[in-house]
This record gives structure tokens, sequence and C-alpha cells, in this order.
């Protein structure tokens, strides 16, 4: 589905082409590069770009591998895993919008999965990261959960990456979660969900050890009737960042018209972005002031 947003144009080493859709904002504080959901088109997320942009926060939205403008779709001969999402397209696009230029502080964020990998990347490049940002957002780690999830995960990570190996990519579609997904990021993201922890293949970096040491402000904002991540799975994800300097937001039905679910505020997103908004009101960022100042004049 088209859209009117600008977008800027990324090109891999491995010649993987995608866009990162772009909001800009007038008089910017901050920009944000927003991970989407597991099989969540970037397009999805222009609402939210839009109402963040009113608020003085430039975000540009990053399409995954396989997804809505990429050039490659996952199949049983094209495959890629954690590896190729951090090392070849997320650096890449840092490199995109650094390449664009601008004073304001990166802050790196994510809805779900995506909340995941910025973190991730944060780690990976803590040069660029002035802040970390978790939209509904938390670990699939089976312990994390109660109920009927604590026991029907450990089931379903093993069920996913043998239906996706059969298949030769993982029909999310036709079975109700995530979209058309690799088996590679199926087998990480599972794997994930049954040891805690993230050590993907071919990474050499211990992306453990510099979530711990990351220090910058980070911020969550959880949505009060999101099952799919209890605010147990939030707390597993937030524990790895021990050195954050960490708050929290909890979104209720009073603030949207129904259910606070895992979805729902992608497409009522004023409430997140003015919960946001605060939380950029309390960060103190000398660069951010200097350029707002320079526009000014």
């Amino acid at each position: 589905m088209p859209h009117q947003q600008p977008v800027l144009e990324v090109v891999t080493p491995d010649r993987h082409r995608f866009e990162l859709v772009h909001v800009p904002a007038a008089q910017a504080r901050a920009r944000l590069l927003f991970l989407p959901g597991m099989g969540v088109s970037a397009r999805q997320y222009i609402d939210f770009g839009q109402a963040l942009a009113g608020h003085g926060l430039e975000t540009y939205v990053h399409e995954w591998r396989g997804i809505g403008s990429s050039s490659l779709r996952a199949s049983r001969t094209s495959d890629w895993a954690y590896r190729e999402l951090l090392e070849q397209d997320l650096l890449s696009a840092l490199e995109g919008i650094q390449a664009v230029g601008g004073d304001q502080p990166l802050v790196l964020g994510g809805h779900s999965l995506g909340s995941q990998l910025a973190c991730m990347l944060g780690a990976r490049r803590p040069d660029a990261c002035r802040g970390l940002l978790i939209v509904a957002g938390g670990a699939p780690y089976w312990k994390s959960f109660a109920g009927w999830m604590r026991w029907g995960l450990p089931a379903l990570f093993v069920g996913m990456p043998g239906v996706a190996a059969a298949v030769g990519h993982y029909p999310g579609r036709r079975l109700g979660f995530a979209g058309r997904e690799a088996r590679g990021v199926i087998r990480d993201w599972t794997s994930s969900g049954r040891s805690g922890i993230y050590a993907p293949p071919g990474i050499e970096h211990d992306l453990e050890q510099a979530m711990r040491d990351l220090k910058v402000p980070a911020f969550s904002l959880r949505m009060a009737d999101d099952w799919f991540v209890p605010q147990s799975s939030l707390d597993w994800l937030k524990g790895k960042l021990a050195s954050a300097d960490h708050e929290q937001a909890v979104l209720t039905r009073d603030q949207l018209a129904g259910p606070a679910d895992h979805y729902r505020w992608m497409r009522e997103p004023d409430s997140s972005a003015l919960a946001i908004a605060r939380w950029l009101d309390r960060q103190s960022w000398p660069e951010a002031a200097s350029a707002a100042a320079s526009k000014r004049a």
C-alpha cells in the first residue's frame, strides 16, 4: 500500500535494498529510529510518527528484511537471521541517518520484537545511541510468563522452527502470528524464548554484556491490556539494561478507544506520543538545545 511520506533509501553490503519511512518534525529536538514488530511493515507506524512529530521528535521507521519495501522475500532459497538484521540492515540504517546529518540526539526504539532489536542495536553501537524506547515490548523468555503461556510457549518454540523448516519459511499470515518470516529469524527468536538470552549465531559481540553496560536514559511504555507482553516479560528485557536510567509508563483503556492491547496504540497514537514527549521533556541533551537555538536564530 503506497504512502505519501518521504523515504530514505538504504542499500546494505549484501545488496539488500529497503526504505526507511521518514517523518520530519519542525524544529526537531531529537531523532528516533523506530523498529517495527515482527511481520509489521514500516508504513503501519506513519500515524505514530506523525503524532511524535507534533512533539518535536523526528522519526525514521525501519523496514524489516522481507517485508514492505524490502527487495527480498523469505523462501527456501532466501534465508536470513538476527545476524543479517543487526549487522547488515540496522547498521546500514544508522549509517544512512548519520549521512543525512543533524545534531539532535538519536533515540533507538521499537515495538515488540523491534524493542528487543533496538536494545541489541544500542549495545552494538553505543556511540550512536542516546536513549532507548520500548513500546509494547518485552522478551519472549518462557519463564517470564505465567499460566497457559508459561507451559505453551516451549511447545511453540519447538513447533515454529519445525514449520519454517518444512515450508521453507514461516507462513505467519496463514497461521495467525507474524508475517512471512525467514527460517533464521524464527530460529533466533525462539532460541531467545527458550534461553532468555541474546546470543545469535554469527554475531561476535557479547550483546548481553554490552546491554548491561549501556548507560542511557530508557523509557518503556506498556499497554495495560497487552496479554501478549505482560509486565514480567517487559521486566526481563529491562533487567538486561542494568546501567540504564529506566522509566516506565502504562497506557490504559481510558486513554484509548478500547482495550490498551498490543496493537491498538498504533491506530490511536496520540496518548503514546504524549507519554514519550513527557519523557523527552525530562532529558537533558545539550546538543539538542544548541541545535534548536541555532534554528531559531
